[in-house]
């Protein structure tokens, strides 16, 4: 209180507004609420760990099970303090689904995540000190259709660590790169590397820093988009999307036409051998 009087008195500015703006200037813009649901796999468990890791203005919470009412994300953001949701959906104990949304008026966004390479799997040279802040890299392609244009947005708000965030240092070490390839998002994290591979010392002035891969690694395929939080009109349907359900079925019933065509094969070579029988040899008991 002492300060803030010195500030205002300093300052000819009266002590209720210094005090506003020392809360305005303390106050964290984003938050973001990691959740599962229960029925995840040890590898999607391994990538929440490096999402914490990697993101540290994330509150990760205890697994819920919020298929049934969606609204249950939104209050406990409202909880947490958490102005942005992860939710990640198991099903079958092996597909995975994120749900990424804006609480608590929206919009949100489905995506299927595939491809999933976590950072002890790869085992990458990269590295960089947990708590930094990252760089958002985007590919040219986000500006070129409206929900591509939407997805930027989100994933900024998102993935990009805001100054000051709890448990984050003010410097930035490493680089997250999304890329769109096939309709779909491909995630890459990389760290900067400002020292010489070859003798270890710094760089010259006109040598350029170079990226090494740190990890995780995994892929986007956007559903639908909602207008609202975990609901609402749908604003984009993903009309190339594929459910990995139909991607199983297709398979299944591809084997199963091998085995009936190998079936009426063998069916055919019999009815052609009662219809062709081999002729008796008038030679065959000479000899006996």
């Amino acid at each position: 209180m002492a300060t803030l009087y010195k500030t205002a008195t300093s300052e000819f500015k009266d002590v209720d507004d210094v005090r506003e703006a020392s809360e305005q200037q303390h106050k964290i813009k984003n938050r973001v609420l990691l959740v599962a649901s229960r029925g995840v796999t040890y590898r999607h468990r391994h990538l929440l760990n490096d999402l914490e890791a990697l993101l540290p203005h994330t509150k990760k919470e205890a697994k819920i099970e919020a298929k049934q009412d969606m609204d249950l994300l939104n209050e406990l953001a409202e909880i947490q303090g958490c102005n942005n949701v992860f939710y990640f959906e198991a099903r079958k104990h092996q597909d995975l689904f994120l749900w990424m949304s804006r609480a608590p008026s929206g919009p949100s966004v489905k995506f299927h995540v595939q491809n999933i390479h976590t950072m002890d799997e790869l085992k990458m040279t990269g590295n960089c000190l947990k708590g930094g802040r990252p760089i958002l890299s985007f590919d040219a392609n986000f500006d070129s259709e409206p929900h591509l244009q939407l997805l930027k947005e989100m994933l900024t708000q998102t993935f990009g660590v805001p100054k000051g965030a709890r448990k984050s240092k003010p410097f930035f070490d490493h680089v997250f790169t999304f890329s769109v390839v096939d309709g779909r998002i491909w995630f890459r994290n990389f760290q900067i590397v400002e020292k010489d591979a070859a003798t270890g010392g710094t760089l010259q002035k006109n040598e350029k820093p170079t990226m090494v891969e740190i990890g995780p690694r995994f892929v986007l395929c956007p559903i639908r988009i909602f207008e609202g939080s975990f609901g609402g009109p749908t604003l984009y349907e993903n009309p190339r999307y594929v459910s990995p359900n139909s991607v199983r079925a297709a398979v299944k019933a591809q084997k199963s036409a091998k085995y009936a065509n190998r079936v009426a094969d063998t069916q055919d070579r019999d009815l052609r051998a009662e219809a062709n029988p081999m002729p008796t040899d008038p030679l065959k008991d000479v000899f006996e």
